[in-house]
């Protein structure tokens, strides 16, 4: 009986945790949005400190859908483990890749199609890997867990590091450097996540009848959870108001998923539950959701399709073996000279630049 409630509630943590990456993911098209109208209207951007975007319909909606899907995130959190919820987050990306093209006119090419295959593959591997019994149930676990030392000097760490960022480094850096803004959203949403795995505890604890509002752990996750939540939201606006969304969206996926695992792995210990398969299992769905991630965002302005790969292929092929079609073949053919120029020209430049030569420039 014990197991099979286990599979249920793990099976309702996966439903709510792709739910939340729908939501998410839509958030991200919607806020970008909202933020482009109001540069166009010649606001004070959020990446320059201002807050007209309260006042934009499209911001909040946006937010809205973000909430939404925080609130299937937070439920997520207290029916399956951090280990498989915070990964499955590459959906968001995926849905927001997918949106852009339609409405923020970003093309999705073969690398990009290639990448939502890969991520989906990985989350599908981390799926099955992932642990599916619960290492904490009550407050009073919950309390001892973050006595712990080891998460007690983490999560020291993790608010030196914050602060640095966001007093030192941020006034400096964080209009150049797009690694300031994310990993302030990043390394604050670990803290975020066990927060919320501490609060959907209590929850469940409070339907099962158990005084829980007189916890005062119930109270401290609560503030601290509402401190973090509007930290990220205010770095994570800036984030996507100076840079790129299809930049912003993986990178931060990567740093704050590895932030959350890296919590987990000393909060809620769950990997030393897990066999030595399932461990490899779910790193190597982890490195298949990033690879796919990269290959997703790093080519996007690559104009490159399936009709595209034989001619490059032979192009290849061609450079690789040395051989170049002669002159006396181009002349050949008056009307096919110029282009057969031309292709000489830059498989000479490409065999310079190959071998260090500063003559082809």
């Amino acid at each position: 009986m014990s197991q099979t409630r286990g599979r249920y509630d793990f099976c309702i943590g996966l439903v709510l945790a792709m739910s939340s990456s729908i939501f998410i993911g839509g958030s991200f098209i919607l806020k970008k949005k909202g933020l482009l109208r109001l540069a166009r209207k010649g606001s004070m951007r959020a990446g320059q400190g201002g807050h007209a975007y309260l006042k934009e319909w499209l911001w909040w909606a946006g937010l809205l859908s973000m909430g939404a899907g925080e609130v299937a995130n937070f439920a997520a959190y207290a029916f399956a483990p951090a280990t498989l919820v915070t990964p499955l987050g590459a959906l968001s990306v995926l849905v927001s890749a997918i949106l852009s093209s339609f409405f923020l006119n970003e093309k999705l090419n073969l690398h990009g199609k290639i990448g939502c295959l890969l991520s989906i593959l990985g989350s599908t591997v981390m799926v099955i890997h992932a642990p599916q019994e619960e290492e904490v149930e009550t407050l009073n676990e919950m309390s001892h867990k973050l006595g712990d030392p080891g998460f007690v000097v983490f999560a020291t760490l993790v608010v030196i590091v914050s602060l640095i960022l966001i007093f030192v480094v941020g006034p400096r850096h964080g209009q150049t450097n797009i690694l300031v803004y994310i990993t302030i959203c990043s390394v604050i949403g670990a803290l975020s996540v066990s927060c919320v795995k501490g609060l959907g505890i209590a929850i469940k604890e409070l339907f099962a009848g158990k005084p829980v509002l007189k916890h005062p752990l119930s109270w401290i996750l609560l503030l601290s959870l509402i401190v973090c939540v509007s930290t990220q939201i205010n770095y994570l606006n800036r984030a996507l108001d100076i840079f790129n969304t299809s930049i912003v969206t993986p990178i931060y996926y990567v740093i704050f998923t590895t932030s959350v695992l890296t919590c987990s792995a000393i909060l809620f210990k769950e990997w030393q539950h897990m066999e030595a398969d399932d461990i490899i299992g779910t790193f190597s769905g982890f490195l298949t959701i990033i690879v796919g991630i990269f290959l997703l965002h790093a080519f996007k302005d690559v104009n490159f399709t399936l009709a595209n790969l034989p001619l490059s292929l032979r192009k290849d092929d061609r450079a690789a073996n040395g051989t170049l079609l002669s002159t006396y073949d181009c002349f050949n053919h008056d009307e096919e000279s110029s282009a057969c120029l031309g292709e000489i020209q830059s498989t000479e430049s490409l065999s310079a630049r190959r071998n260090g030569s500063l003559s082809a420039f």
